[in-house]
């Protein structure tokens, strides 16, 4: 007796069936299943490109290209990442408000109110890009403006008395660290920068004789380019400190390499040894 495999039972004859008989069908109506199979598989890759996964990632480039700030495109990075888990292979026409609603209420049972509001902002370009480009309709998170809660502003300690001032800058110039630290806590102070600006500034920026620091755009938050001028004490500052670090490229060097500027935790660590905080 022979014994044949049983063939018919197995899952790859069953999909080979199947798709038999599909075509079958499609031939008896006068469909042509070859044309069918293309214009599926046109349709699918059509549904792929528009997934939030793929409008959040075209919105990345376009960041990009416009040339927005490393640190601002890093946020909305990391923003986008935070709703992909849930919405990223959703086509971006069929997602609706109630969906996008609980991608951010999970982040508001965290305690992260102002994650949360910068998250439905962020998750809104993505809608209003896919509108832009004819991918959708309308933006959904429009109708949860004020469905999270509001976090609470916190009024950081500002230093505005001239005397408190003063004292600033005697505890500043009594700082028994590295000199280099020293100018940068002294210059922070004559400035009114960002922390992170003097950290990173370069000797190119500066032009001691017509004290002027002129920051460049491209390290900016807001994109555009701008100019501080400098206080005498500033550009005395600055002369003595060329002697140190003027042979290379940032003001403020890392201890570790000079092609590198000295790190955030530098700054923090010596305010705290003089009792103050740091203030974004």
């Amino acid at each position: 007796m022979r014994h044949h495999l049983p063939i018919r039972t197995s899952p790859v004859f069953s999909e080979i069936r199947d798709a038999r008989d599909d075509a079958r069908r499609l031939l008896s109506s006068g469909q042509d299943p070859s044309l069918v199979r293309k214009l599926d598989k046109a349709a699918k890759a059509k549904a792929s490109a528009n997934t939030f996964n793929a409008l959040a990632d075209e919105l990345l480039e376009k960041k990009r290209a416009e040339g927005k700030a490393e640190r601002t495109f890093d946020k909305v990075e990391w923003l986008l990442n935070l709703a992909r888990l849930d919405l990223g292979e959703r086509p971006v026409a069929e997602i609706a408000a109630q969906e996008v609603l609980r991608v951010l209420k999970t982040v508001e049972a965290r305690g992260r109110l102002e994650t949360a509001k910068r998250l439905r902002a962020t998750i809104g370009q993505v809608f209003r890009f896919a509108v832009a480009t004819g991918r959708a309709d309308a933006d959904p998170t429009a109708a949860l403006r004020g469905t999270i809660a509001s976090p609470v502003v916190q009024h950081r300690a500002a230093i505005v008395e001239p005397k408190a001032f003063g004292g600033l800058l005697r505890a500043m110039a009594s700082y028994e660290g590295a000199p280099e630290t020293k100018a940068a806590l002294e210059l922070l102070a004559l400035t009114f920068a960002r922390p992170g600006e003097v950290r990173a500034a370069e000797w190119s920026e500066f032009d001691l004789d017509r004290a002027i620091w002129s920051i460049p755009a491209a390290k900016m938050k807001m994109r555009r380019p701008h100019r501080i001028p400098l206080a005498p004490r500033a550009v005395t500052l600055l002369r003595e400190l060329h002697g140190i670090t003027g042979n290379g490229r940032f003001v403020f060097p890392s201890n570790r390499s000079r092609e590198r500027c000295m790190s955030e935790n530098t700054i923090n660590a010596a305010l705290r040894r003089l009792g103050l905080q740091r203030t974004k």
